[in-house]
């Protein structure tokens, strides 16, 4: 992948048991770049700030290790990179990958569509660090943003 910042880390045993990447998203907000819909204010802030990363994709063997690991994967990446804010595009066709990504503490955001074709993905977040033991600012206000209890 060419992109400024591309990062990946891998987990292995006896073999590969699981992998995440993406990249820092840029301050211009190209990443959100021909969306339809708002961007909440909360996250059009982080996104400005350069705090926030995106994820490409987050593989890891099933159960029973995946939460855990998925949880470290994804920490070490946003600490790296010293992200207060994960993202991530999801087709919200599919559930499997939805599920999993929630399970993982991921949060709904919303939806964007591109203009060029028809497919609506779901935006989901994960908050992190200081952020993540208060909503990031912004956020709460919308209705379709759901948070843990």
């Amino acid at each position: 992948m060419r992109r400024p910042g591309f990062a990946m880390v891998l987990a292995e045993t006896d073999g590969l048991v699981g992998c995440a990447y993406g990249f820092p998203v840029r301050g211009d907000g190209s990443w959100w770049l021909d969306s339809d819909g708002a961007l909440p204010h909360g996250m059009a802030q982080l996104t400005q700030s350069g705090r926030a990363f995106a994820f490409t994709d987050i593989l890891v063997r099933p159960p029973p290790q995946d939460r855990a690991l998925a949880r470290r994967l994804q920490k070490r990446l946003l600490t790296d990179h010293r992200a207060s804010l994960g993202v991530t595009s999801v087709d919200q066709a599919d559930v499997t990958t939805l599920a999993a990504l929630r399970s993982w503490g991921w949060l709904d955001a919303g939806d964007i569509w591109r203009p060029a074709g028809p497919t609506v993905f779901r935006v989901l977040i994960l908050p992190f660090g200081e952020q993540s033991l208060a909503r990031p600012d912004g956020l709460d206000r919308h209705a379709w943003t759901r948070w843990p209890d």
